[in-house]
């Protein structure tokens, strides 16, 4: 191996924060498996005990209908297509009801950005559910709550904080995609760019509202936009420390008008591997099994990943592409035992609920 890549690890290890310039080295030069030793030796310093994570909740699509049309989306349609849809608020209920009788303790409402539902329509539905169900509502990504701003004519802050006081309790990262606009503008040249998504969630960070932070990669990008990514994800977090954890994912080409052939999973076990020693400010990693499989998933643990994300009772966009990975609780249970670790279920702030010994 590079001596100055066995230089740049053995300093990681000794507490110096990774640069952007040295992190590019270590995606070009290094190999896999020691790039996977000093990602799970930091991830064992933040997490000591050998105990993987899972939560149990569902991802309820509330609507495909959407005006931004990502060319990597295979999920949206457009208003006119008999496929749309937009569920009704008994629909929307039932699924909650379902998925509390299967443990769920987070129910995640993403979708479309619909070109009639405004500010009203979100503070009602939330406030409604608030009413009725007791779960966490891990709810709006940043190009949503751009959306409903605009639409409704109001500042981003008082989006933030009428969803809020309605009864959201923290945001999903998605949309992020890369945090490149040069990639952006490829990819979805109709979506917010990185400044505006990262102005959201600087705004719900101040605001109390924690969120996540994503990254799609394996698209038509570079090392360096993913390092680009990285390194906004972590200067944010440094003035804010709301992001309760990391996920990056890879891009799933089957039905999207972006195409291509994806990424190999040793690309995204040395992009797991090398974000969790970049994010050295981000206490949680995220292994995404759902565009992986359940073994990949299991390998991602030995790269610097403690937690395996949520059995998805229910997810949309995914699957969409043609990728249908499903685990169940007791599958996730398994999975992280087969891996030489303990299980234990946790809730969206990742505070640990049960451990299965």
């Amino acid at each position: 191996m590079n001596k100055k890549v066995t230089v740049i690890l053995k300093q990681v290890l000794g507490g110096e924060r990774l640069s952007t310039k040295d992190a590019l080295l270590l995606f070009k030069e290094a190999d896999l498996i020691s790039l996977g030793l000093v990602a799970s030796e930091l991830r064992n310093r933040l997490h000591p005990g050998n105990t993987v994570t899972f939560v149990i909740d569902r991802n309820i699509n509330y609507t495909n209908i959407c005006t931004s049309k990502c060319r990597f989306c295979a999920f949206y349609r457009e208003e006119s297509n008999p496929e749309a849809y937009l569920l009704t608020e008994e629909e929307i209920f039932a699924k909650i009801e379902e998925a509390q009788r299967l443990g769920a303790t987070q129910i995640m409402l993403q979708g479309g950005l619909h070109p009639s539902l405004d500010i009203n329509y979100f503070v009602g539905t939330v406030g409604r559910i608030r009413e009725r169900f007791s779960i966490h509502l891990h709810s709006f990504s940043p190009p949503e709550i751009v959306h409903i701003s605009e639409i409704s004519g109001i500042s981003l802050r008082e989006t933030l904080q009428r969803l809020k006081e309605a009864g959201l309790d923290s945001l999903p990262g998605g949309g992020a995609e890369i945090l490149a606009d040069e990639i952006r503008h490829l990819i979805s040249p109709k979506k917010i760019d990185s400044h505006l998504w990262l102005r959201v969630m600087e705004e719900a960070h101040w605001l109390g509202l924690p969120s996540t932070a994503t990254m799609m990669f394996g698209s038509v990008e570079r090392y360096e936009h993913r390092l680009e990514h990285l390194h906004k994800i972590r200067s944010l977090q440094d003035r804010t420390g709301g992001f309760a954890a990391f996920i990056p994912w890879t891009f799933q080409p089957g039905h999207t008008a972006l195409g291509g052939s994806g990424t190999s999973s040793s690309d995204y076990l040395r992009t797991l591997a090398i974000s969790r020693i970049f994010l050295d400010n981000i206490p949680n990693i995220q292994a995404s099994w759902v565009t992986q499989g359940s073994k990949i998933g299991q390998v991602a643990l030995s790269f610097g990943a403690n937690d395996l994300g949520s059995t998805m009772i229910e997810e949309n966009v995914v699957r969409a592409t043609g990728t249908g990975y499903r685990m169940s609780k007791g599958e996730m249970i398994k999975a992280i035992n087969e891996a030489g670790m303990i299980p234990a279920q946790r809730n969206t702030l990742y505070d640990v609920l049960q451990v299965f010994e």
